[in-house]
């Protein structure tokens, strides 16, 4: 993925979330149902806020953007910001 196809999956992602609280918030969903929903979502935009820093690292530093890859959520879950 390159750039722009992270950030709109990112932006993708924002608005996914909005719409579970939304939909919680109306009745049409359940408590657990959000929050497990919430937390993939919430693993998958921590991978693609790493993707999108390392892009931007390997640019900034003269190497191939497109080197970088998906680290595995239980990896970028514990980054601090």
């Amino acid at each position: 993925m390159d750039q722009e196809q992270i950030l709109s999956r990112i932006t993708a992602m924002v608005d996914d979330e909005k719409k579970l609280r939304a939909s919680l918030a109306a009745g049409e969903i359940d408590a657990p149902t959000e929050h497990e929903r919430l937390g993939a979502l919430e693993r998958e935009l921590d991978q693609c806020w790493d993707l999108l820093r390392q892009r931007r690292a390997k640019t900034e530093f003269g190497e191939d953007p497109d080197e970088a890859a998906v680290r595995p959520a239980s990896e970028v879950e514990g980054y601090q910001s």
